[in-house]
């Protein structure tokens, strides 16, 4: 799946709460370090994961379903198999009026889920991490395309 730059950085732009589906409190986990480097960068995350209920990751209390979350949320980041895929998907869509974007993290697509979304107006990026394209797009990439951790001044 191809995005333009201008897609992927109007979402990031306007995005302002995630829900992080299969949020880890493990911080080699890529769940956990994506979580904690978009709360850095000032999105509201609120966690999603059975195993972590009452824990507080990133500033909010960690739920064991999107249904939990108070309020609504921009963006739903999922971090769980492909196939698992579909019925976040229809649990997002039932739940949050305000969802602009499903985003599917490195690994994970799902045609089917993704056309669902798109039928009602949300936006969906597949196969992709945020956090890389938060990097690469707002000029936070180092040493010819190596992450180093380095907080832009420009923020």
């Amino acid at each position: 799946m191809e995005y333009t730059d201008r897609y992927l950085k109007d979402i990031l732009t306007r995005t302002k709460r995630i829900a992080v589906v299969g949020v880890s409190d493990n911080p080699v986990r890529a769940s956990y370090f994506v979580a904690r480097y978009l709360s850095l960068r000032g999105f509201e995350v609120v966690g999603v994961n059975p195993k972590l209920v009452g824990q507080t990751l990133f500033g909010s209390r960690v739920v064991a379903s999107l249904g939990e979350i108070d309020g609504d949320v921009d963006m739903i980041d999922i971090f769980r198999r492909s196939e698992a895929v579909p019925l976040i998907v229809e649990e997002a869509l039932a739940r949050f009026a305000a969802l602009k974007t499903v985003w599917m993290q490195i690994g994970v697509t799902h045609a089917d889920a993704a056309a669902m979304a798109q039928s009602r107006g949300v936006d969906v990026v597949q196969n992709r991490c945020p956090k890389i394209e938060y990097q690469r797009l707002f000029g936070e990439l180092r040493m010819g395309g190596f992450a180093t951790g380095v907080i832009s001044s420009k923020l």
